[in-house]
């Protein structure tokens, strides 16, 4: 008879499970667990890799974006089953949608829960009407399905105080705090950079959305390509549905014009990395920690990102990089120039970047850290 505890990995796209737990869902099935990974959208291939990881996929149906009362409830259903049939002993879900249904459905079938906040989104950056009133819904969202839960784990303390400022949870709920996701070391691995060219390259590796900084990264690539026609400035990522993304149209544009190097969306992002001096990510979205960054500390490079929640957890201002206000283009432009004036501060800042990771963002801290956590709940 298998008496191994089962744990329920909920996640929204099948894709994530691989590239952003990966290394925890091993790490479950290495410490004697059961794992079922749940998330929409599996393909032949990343059914495969998730088996692969020593865990068992589970398709269910999620609207990812936008709000059906009806698709949601159907959603909430559809994973209380789930939970039922496969004898489910915890549920560890993370990203929005993914906590606030996997939550009421494991409340309702009295199971324990672990939930994980990755970032609050557009919805919380209060930058338009329809973000405020998503905002309000997505507070009440929260406050009906996760007061029960176990523990809910963090990414950084602004998050936890918007949550205790917002009465979603209270001052008694247990809380835990992680770094991120953290990053594979021996993935992205570093390099010194020796850049002996007189060629400067930055990067962005992002979702093309406005709520990103993608825009504002291009208007500081057209001001200073005028005074440093040698720096590159390269674009990775792929434009979605969402109202604010930047057209790929606009994006081939200045890549023909070359204002821009648009690499379109990459599966080998570790490998571009490598190869650019300076990772800039002006952000002004609600992020937890973002990922894109922690590869690049890791990898080595200087990083040039906003004084905003979940961001500047990154960046010792001065030190790997730098801080700057968001949606502050002239800011933006200045400290991305302070590279091009002063090219031995990359390998120094970039050297100073890895050793951050390795402090805090190694991805063996931060699964020691959630499987403590899940430990405390049998």
């Amino acid at each position: 008879m298998n008496n191994k505890k089962r744990i329920l990995v909920l996640s929204s796209l099948a894709n994530s499970l691989i590239n952003f737990r990966g290394d925890f869902i091993k790490n479950l099935v290495k410490n004697g667990y059961d794992v079922y990974a749940a998330a929409p959208g599996f393909t032949t291939e990343n059914h495969k890799k998730v088996q692969n990881l020593g865990a068992i996929p589970v398709k269910f149906n999620l609207q990812r974006t936008g709000l059906n009362p009806f698709k949601d409830f159907k959603t909430i259903l559809e994973l209380k089953k789930i939970m039922a049939n496969n004898k489910i002993d915890l549920v560890f879900p993370y990203t929005v949608k993914p906590v606030i249904y996997g939550s009421i459905a494991a409340n309702i079938n009295k199971i324990p829960v672990i939930s994980l906040i990755t970032g609050l989104g557009f919805a919380f950056s209060g930058l338009t009407f329809k973000a405020r009133m998503l905002q309000r819904l997505n507070e009440f969202l929260y406050k009906i399905s996760i007061r029960k839960n176990k523990t809910i784990v963090f990414q950084n303390s602004d998050d936890h105080q918007l949550f205790l400022d917002r009465k979603i949870i209270s001052k008694n709920q247990k809380v835990g705090f992680v770094s991120g996701s953290g990053v594979n070391l021996e993935w992205f691995k570093t390099r010194v950079n020796e850049n002996t060219s007189d060629v400067i390259s930055f990067v962005i590796v992002t979702r093309l959305i406005k709520e990103k900084g993608v825009h504002l990264y291009i208007e500081a690539a057209k001001k200073l390509k005028e005074k440093y026609p040698k720096a590159e400035f390269h674009v990775i990522g792929a434009s979605g549905n969402s109202p604010s993304s930047i057209k790929s149209e606009i994006l081939y544009n200045l890549h023909e014009k070359g204002t821009i190097v648009f690499h379109g969306s990459q599966s080998n992002v570790s490998e571009h990395l490598f190869k650019r001096d300076i990772f800039v990510l002006p952000t002004y979205y609600r992020e937890g920690v973002p990922r894109s960054i922690l590869e690049a500390l890791s990898v080595g490079m200087p990083v040039i990102t906003t004084n905003t929640p979940g961001c500047k957890e990154t960046v010792i201002n001065g030190k790997n990089g730098f801080l700057i206000k968001p949606q502050d283009l002239n800011e933006l432009v200045s400290v991305m120039e302070y590279f091009l004036v002063n090219k031995e501060k990359i390998k120094e800042m970039g050297i100073n970047s890895r050793i951050y990771a390795e402090e805090r963002f190694d991805v063996n801290i931060i699964n020691n850290s959630l499987l403590n956590i899940l430990n405390n709940v049998f």
